[in-house]
């Protein structure tokens, strides 16, 4: 393996050459739409950019913010064939922290936060809109480090409760809020991007969810390959009012079965694989994937930020990840969500530019400018790097993060 190590303004920047090819072996969990952790995550980071951009709007910057400790505690409901009911709402705790004003003006955090919730909900799990309880658990308390020593207010105090945008440190200069790390990897194999598209297809719009109105999205994928053959364990729940007897559930689950072994003949052609789905259900006691809104989280189970899919929409225990949970973050220097987003498109431009396995870190240290991480390691399976050519695809991604930032503001990058 070769390994060359450089320094680009306070970064170090190593870059690993040679280093050894992924193992076909592949762990691969993905969460689909309607599972409490992708909802808690898709949520949080609604908020984050309902906020971003009222305050962009009103004052011409992103004001501190972070909603990435949003939690869903599930409700409970009522479940029988042909229909069901909503039976305590589900609690939607928006921990977190919000600039309340700036310059004397009141920015309606409460207003904000419950349009978009109720929106959120409405769009995606329809039968619990009118089911939630919103509890506000958002402070405007400094972060550490705020150290009185006379009568002068320390500048910290004022990050989220500035006199104007220019209390906003990162108007200067953009510094990391936190030591942490992003993580980025490419190319996907098969099975990982076959995974991606098969819980996108029971859990999103498709075909089959369009002609099959009982289709919830509370899909879970559990896959094993091994190079030549997998074993999936998939959980695809079924809305209760849209199935009326057992024997319709069972045959709704033949049709998901039939629709898996199709598209994996597409995506895996000559590779045996084999599924198992809703691996609880013991039909001739009638315990089923049944629900009433197509979501577990009608019934008892929690969400939380930061526990579901990875920022590339993946779990996958063999790949490098880490455990950051990016959405909700603030857009303009949380190093948990720009540097996974950057980490991720890195690999990816590295990858197109070697035809090889790419793997990038980033680590930040707090309070270290943004655009020069404490370290930098790229790992490339290639012998023959131009070292120049990755360096300038570094200081390309390191350079980006005001666009990345507006990126996030305006476009709405869904993350997971």
């Amino acid at each position: 393996m070769n390994r060359i190590a450089t320094t680009f303004g306070n970064s170090h920047i190593v870059i690993e050459a040679g280093s050894p090819q992924p193992d076909a072996t592949t762990i691969v969990e993905r969460k689909g739409l309607g599972h409490p952790d992708t909802l808690a995550d898709h949520l949080a980071e609604r908020l984050s950019q309902a906020y971003s951009r009222y305050t962009v709007q009103h004052f011409g910057a992103v004001l501190h913010h972070n909603f990435d400790k949003l939690a869903l505690l599930g409700g409970a409901s009522e479940v029988r064939y042909g229909g069901g009911q909503m039976t305590s709402p589900v609690r939607v705790l928006v921990n977190g922290r919000a600039a309340p004003m700036c310059g004397g003006e009141t920015i309606p955090v409460t207003e904000i936060v419950e349009a978009e919730v109720t929106e959120f909900f409405a769009e995606r799990l329809p039968e619990v809109s009118g089911h939630l309880d919103i509890d506000f658990n958002i402070t405007s308390n400094s972060s550490p480090g705020a150290v009185l020593t006379g009568d002068d207010v320390p500048d910290r105090t004022r990050w989220f409760n500035p006199r104007s945008i220019e209390d906003l440190r990162e108007r200067r200069v953009r510094l990391s809020n936190d030591t942490s790390l992003g993580t980025g990897w490419a190319p996907e194999n098969p099975f990982e991007t076959f995974v991606r598209d098969l819980v996108d297809h029971f859990s999103g719009e498709s075909d089959f969810t369009r002609s099959h109105a009982w289709c919830g999205t509370d899909v879970k994928l559990m896959g094993y390959w091994d190079g030549q053959s997998a074993d999936v364990v998939l959980c695809v729940p079924q809305k209760s009012r849209h199935v009326a007897s057992r024997a319709e559930y069972v045959r709704n689950t033949e049709s998901v079965l039939a629709e898996c072994y199709r598209l994996a003949g597409i995506a895996l052609p000559g590779a045996e694989t084999r599924f198992c789905l809703n691996a609880r259900d013991v039909p001739e006691e009638d315990e089923l994937y049944l629900t009433y809104t197509g979501s577990s989280i009608e019934s008892g189970d929690e969400g939380v930020v930061g526990r579901g899919n990875r920022v590339n929409g993946l779990i996958t225990p063999l790949r490098p990840m880490n455990l950051e949970g990016a959405s909700g973050k603030n857009p303009v220097y949380h190093v948990g969500k720009l540097y996974n987003i950057a980490a991720i498109r890195l690999a990816r431009r590295l990858h197109e530019a070697t035809g090889k396995h790419a793997e990038v870190h980033l680590v930040s240290t707090t309070g270290q400018r943004l655009d020069q991480p404490w370290r930098v390691l790229v790992r490339l399976t290639g012998q023959d790097v131009e070292t120049d050519k990755v360096q300038a695809l570094v200081t390309e991604a390191l350079d980006g993060f005001p666009a990345l930032t507006d990126e996030l503001v305006q476009d709405g990058i869904v993350l997971s």
